[in-house]
């Protein structure tokens, strides 16, 4: 008689306080955060240390958030690279109208490529303060998030055994398509999504800024922008019909639709360059409620997704992890207000910063939606940002960050 099949192994085993699944602004900020505080963490992410500290991606850090980040020894490397901006200017019908927001709030934008703030959180985590972090995982699983003794397992990228983790809670910051939220059961948490029915072509331009900061074109053809990153290089985006690619849009005819919308009197000309990057960005949203479940915890766009519209995406991440991290530290002294409450602190923040983008996506994209009513209400909004003081305070308030609980 053959014997039996021997049964495979159990995969390795070992626990942390906290599993953080994904490497980017929430769960590095998180993982910052616990450590310095002894609270014992693991990170696991699904790319290269590589990939993720040069992945392009948004760059405007709000002035609340760095105060914070600065407060737990997280700001240096900003605080000594980043530009500030403090103006931007709309641009439509021929004319250039400056809005002072620094003027008008007292704050000001830091303009920080996140893949830089990753490197740095990264250094300050991994390399600095020894702190556990998984790269290139493959498989990952989450296990018994909503009972008492919840795990993480993977793969590991060289040898392909199962590794898994013991933990008491679990940080899900592994964006939109990420295992973290796809593991809550159906119908445990609401989700709710809004479309604008445009996208936007995002292009990098090997090129000097024609501009001196941000430059919103708005013109009947379409939204246009202008966003300076470096001294050579340059983020513009144009709107476009939904369901465009960009095989759609040759670097020629995205010049042309550029010098077309953001033209007007006395504006300097646009310096063309090499396209290095050509990316169609849906304009969409989306909010999980609630934001935990079991020992599960979401945070940033494994939570809610913000368009770019208002570049708001990374401040509500690092919003999140903020609150989570010390609500984690609390519970670990005894004090779990912090974790009940999590989901409904950083929610409010969220809805006010989609309400924002909401009315400035009317702004942006009302002359170009064909609808009269539309575009006649956006022109609207704009005279009385531009001429009225207080609509324009309260304006530039939303587009810099409150600090205060909103």
């Amino acid at each position: 008689m053959s014997s039996p099949a021997p049964r495979p192994a159990a995969p390795p085993f070992s626990r942390a306080s906290v599993v953080i699944v994904g490497a980017g602004p929430a769960g590095l900020t998180v993982a910052n955060v616990l450590r310095a505080a002894g609270v014992d963490c693991v990170v696991l992410e699904a790319e290269s240390r590589e990939f993720i500290e040069r992945r392009p991606r948004a760059g405007f850090v709000e002035e609340w958030a760095v105060r914070a980040l600065g407060r737990h020894g997280l700001a240096e490397r900003l605080l000594e690279r980043a530009h500030t901006q403090g103006e931007f200017e709309f641009r439509f019908d021929g004319g250039r109208h400056p809005v002072r927001t620094a003027r008008l709030s007292g704050r000001r934008h830091f303009v920080y490529p996140q893949p830089l703030l990753v490197g740095d959180l990264l250094a300050a985590y991994a390399d600095r303060a020894g702190g556990a972090v998984h790269f290139g995982v493959r498989d990952v699983r989450l296990h018994d998030i909503d009972g008492p003794h919840p795990a993480v397992s993977f793969g590991d990228p060289v040898t392909g055994a199962r590794h898994r983790i013991a933990c008491d809670h679990i940080v899900g910051a592994d964006g939109a398509r990420g295992v973290s939220r796809a593991a809550i059961p159906e119908g445990r948490v609401r989700t709710t999504r809004h479309d604008h029915g445009v996208a936007w072509l995002a292009v990098l331009a090997e090129a000097p800024p024609s501009a001196d900061g941000v430059v919103f074109g708005i013109h009947p053809r379409g939204f246009g922008a202008h966003m300076a990153r470096s001294a050579h290089v340059t983020r513009y985006y144009l709107e476009v019909p939904a369901g465009d690619g960009v095989a759609d849009w040759p670097d020629e005819r995205v010049w042309s639709e550029l010098h077309l919308r953001l033209a007007a009197d006395g504006a300097r000309p646009l310096r063309e360059g090499p396209l290095s990057e050509k990316t169609v960005l849906a304009m969409h949203n989306y909010v999980v409620e609630p934001m935990t479940y079991g020992r599960l915890h979401l945070a940033g766009d494994a939570a809610h997704l913000l368009a770019p519209i208002a570049a708001k995406g990374m401040n509500l991440a690092i919003n999140d992890a903020l609150l989570l991290g010390d609500a984690l530290i609390a519970h670990y002294k005894g004090d779990d207000r912090g974790l009940a409450g999590y989901s409904a602190a950083s929610l409010r923040r969220v809805w006010q910063y989609l309400e924002f983008s909401q009315w400035l996506s009317e702004v942006l994209h009302g002359a170009s939606s064909g609808d009269r009513f539309r575009a006649g209400t956006a022109a609207a909004r704009l005279r009385r940002l531009l001429g009225s003081e207080a609509a324009a305070k309260a304006f530039a308030g939303l587009y810099l960050g409150e600090e205060a609980d909103l």
